[in-house]
């Protein structure tokens, strides 16, 4: 039986869609899909108690066994990986309002939700797999019913940025096709094991050098990696708000999963950071990222474009956790992963409350809304603090380690870089506070009916910022977790 629940946390929501759309019904589809997703986070949960400590569960479909058969494979990055994607579409899909603007049409909601499952299934399947081409039908699966999710925001700017990001995304599939299709030439198998040790004698021919950076091109326009982001800023600022959240919170953090196994399980350690020196590209890149995104908000009067930006600088601290290529480095750089989803998810969840309350988050709409909105101007606040890095809170634990893993490389320059992009956050953070707190609203702005956001959205908006607190206080699980996923990524397990 244990076995067998592997395969049941991809197909549920995988068969859960389709039948939302035969039940029609929005409330009856939100709580069948609510119902589908707690199951889903129950197995992770389950399969992430299986395999602390080493322990590894593989299910072979049809019964073929690998290298022949497709192999479901669950170590501890993987169980990470699901219970955290299980974990935010749990809270997302809880965070309910009784209509309001910026709100999916009810005669579309019950394909709001079956698209919504297949976009779950479809990051699961490609955290639990251990076949290439599989990681491209499920990337596939996830990318589309993005797309859609995306165009769902209700103005034509959505449309546009749903386009946009399918024109992206399309690119970064074809590329990832061609490289899995080079290493299928050069080992014969589509196993991701079996390739990486067939691999090992062709590591330096020409064909295996061009499929390493198709993959990793192909991966970085999924993940945003700077500077090929150019599709996130539109698609989180025009998106529905609780899409934001998820895909802010799942959607690049499976990606950057799948690009640190490319790199440290299919092609290792040795080759990519050693032979061919890849963190003198991927370090600049990083940090350039952290300070030019980070910029880039600053300059936001959109509380969502500004969140948008932020979020490409944060996935700098990630890849520069990557390039350190060290076990200090790469488990900050895998708990900012888990650190930034809770953050990130929060504050757009936040953004949801003002949205429906206020009907904008401009920043001239939010001034004063912190005396008439204290709960969601304090969760704000909170998530805010995160992404500065403040001692207490999750931000400060990612960036400890990740300056740990730079000085343990010697990169002096690097860690002195974190702590003063550090500053620029706390730039753009301000303005927000400051808006809401310290400004007063310009007399067509003045609302004297505003309240509080209901309950249904303030509960899930703090169990993220709660988390962001309670995380940062206590780091057994999160970066123990991180630190034994890092171990194996080292080791160039999977």
């Amino acid at each position: 039986m244990r076995d067998q629940i592997v395969v049941l946390a991809v197909v549920l929501p995988l068969l859960a869609a389709p039948a939302c759309v035969l039940l029609r019904h929005p409330r009856v589809t939100r709580l069948f899909s609510l119902g589908v997703v707690a199951a889903c986070f129950a197995i992770a949960v389950a399969l992430l108690v299986e395999v602390r400590g080493g322990n590894v569960i593989s299910y072979q479909l049809g019964g073929w066994p690998p290298p022949l058969g497709i192999e479901y494979r669950v170590s501890v990055i993987n169980a990470y990986l699901l219970v955290l994607v299980t974990a935010m579409a749990l809270v997302v899909l809880s965070f309910h309002s009784s209509g309001g603007p910026h709100r999916v049409p009810e005669r579309r909601r019950h394909l709001y939700y079956a698209v919504f499952l297949l976009c779950i299934s479809g990051l699961l399947g490609i955290t639990i797999t251990g076949d290439a081409f599989n990681i491209f039908v499920f990337l596939e699966i996830s990318s589309l019913s993005s797309y859609i999710l995306v165009s769902l925001g209700g103005h034509r700017r959505a449309v546009m940025s749903a386009f946009y990001y399918l024109v992206m995304g399309t690119i970064g599939g074809v590329f990832f096709m061609l490289g899995v299709g080079l290493l299928y030439q050069a080992t014969g198998t589509l196993n991701l094991r079996d390739i990486a040790a067939r691999l090992e004698p062709s590591l330096d021919d020409r064909s295996t050098l061009l499929a390493l950076a198709l993959l990793v091109v192909g991966i970085s326009i999924k993940l945003a990696v700077f500077p090929l982001h150019h599709w996130l800023p539109n698609a989180y600022s025009f998106a529905p708000p609780k899409v934001s959240a998820f895909l802010a919170a799942t959607a690049t953090k499976v990606s950057f999963y799948l690009l640190a196994m490319i790199l440290f399980t299919i092609f290792g350690a040795p080759f990519v950071f050693g032979e061919l020196q890849l963190h003198m590209v991927l370090m600049p890149l990083s940090i350039l990222a952290m300070f030019l995104a980070s910029g880039a908000a600053i300059f936001q009067t959109d509380l969502r474009r500004l969140l948008a930006y932020s979020s490409v600088a944060q996935i700098g601290y990630m890849t520069l956790g990557l390039s350190t290529a060290n076990a200090v480095g790469l488990a900050g750089g895998l708990v900012h992963l888990f650190n930034h989803a809770v953050m990130k998810g929060g504050l757009f969840l936040v953004v949801a409350c003002l949205l429906y309350r206020v009907g904008s988050v401009h920043l001239d709409a939010l001034a004063g809304v912190g005396r008439r909105m204290p709960l969601s101007s304090a969760a704000l606040v909170v998530g805010g603090l995160s992404l500065i890095g403040v001692p207490g809170t999750v931000g400060f634990v990612s960036k400890w380690y990740l300056v740990s893993g730079v000085l343990e490389r010697g990169w002096t320059a690097a860690a002195v870089l974190i702590l003063l992009s550090s500053l620029l956050a706390l730039v753009y953070v301000g303005r927000v506070v400051e808006a809401l707190y310290f400004r007063r609203p310009a007399a067509d702005h003045v609302r004297p009916d505003l309240r509080e956001a209901p309950l249904g959205m303030l509960a899930p908006t703090w169990i993220l910022i709660a988390a962001a607190v309670v995380f940062g206080l206590t780091t057994d699980w999160t970066y123990g977790v991180a630190a034994e996923a890092a171990e194996l990524l080292l080791q160039g397990g999977i």
